[in-house]
């Protein structure tokens, strides 16, 4: 009877505790959702292909006779483009910089032989036309990243080979040279990674070279008055980008 009662008593005890030595206990912490997160950290090289448009300033402050004296004319080109770039991007929470730069080929061209044909410059032979061949740039970009899609701006230096062609309209005769144009660049754009490796793009560029001028003593090669001219380009393209490593990270 009296093992019964002290097992009974025992028991009792120990039920009582029980609740306190298992608050004691050590016990394990289940571990926290994570998220896969993009990480645009690393190198890449792409192509890109598009369209744009220039505007062009022909001037001529100092013309050879009164009649053509701050003689200035406006007109615009137009053409396609296509190219290929490398760059390298480094990632800091949800903000990149990075490095970029590209050569490109160029059909925007375009000539102010429309407003001769109105007669809107009397006395005045030369037409001139403008033909961006090909270019290039080095820039800097930084952007803000939603995951796989990032937003970006970007500016730095543009060079372009330009051929411009000035023909007296009266004799034919043709005055042809090429510049080696310099200048700035600055745009943006949006980027979305498809694959951790394939990245698209859509971005606008603006292209703003320096002026060029044509001397004459006093005339120009083909019988026409010097002048200068001064060229903007606006540009939009689409590009596919194929990025080296950088695996997504995990996000706590």
């Amino acid at each position: 009877m009296k093992r019964t009662l002290l097992t009974t008593v025992a028991f009792g005890t120990l039920s009582a505790f029980s609740p306190a030595l298992a608050a004691d206990l050590p016990y394990a912490k289940a571990p926290p959702a994570t998220a896969s997160v993009y990480d645009w950290t690393g190198a890449y090289v792409g192509v890109f292909g598009g369209g744009g448009f220039g505007n062009h300033n022909v001037n001529n402050s100092n013309g050879a006779s009164a009649p053509f004296t701050n003689f200035t004319a406006n007109y615009t080109s137009t053409g396609g483009l296509a190219g290929g770039e490398a760059g390298y991007n480094w990632q800091s929470g949800n903000y990149i910089v990075g490095v970029e730069g590209d050569l490109f080929w160029s059909g925007i061209k375009g000539s102010d032989a429309s407003q001769f044909a109105n007669g809107a410059f009397a006395g005045v032979t030369g037409v001139d036309a403008d033909n961006l061949r090909w270019g290039g740039t080095l820039r800097a970009r930084g952007g803000f990243t939603v995951d796989r899609w990032l937003m970006f701006f970007t500016g730095g230096y543009a060079f372009g080979n330009i051929q411009h062609t000035n023909t007296d309209a009266a004799s034919g005769a043709v005055d042809r040279f090429t510049v080696q144009a310099n200048g700035l660049t600055a745009g943006a754009g949006f980027a979305y990674a498809f694959t951790n490796n394939v990245i698209g793009k859509f971005e606008y560029r603006y292209y703003n070279f320096n002026g060029y001028n044509r001397p004459g003593n006093p005339l120009t090669p083909n019988g026409q008055i010097p002048y200068t001219t001064e060229s903007t380009y606006s540009v939009v393209t689409v590009g596919l980008d194929f990025k080296f490593g950088g695996p997504v990270v995990a996000k706590y």
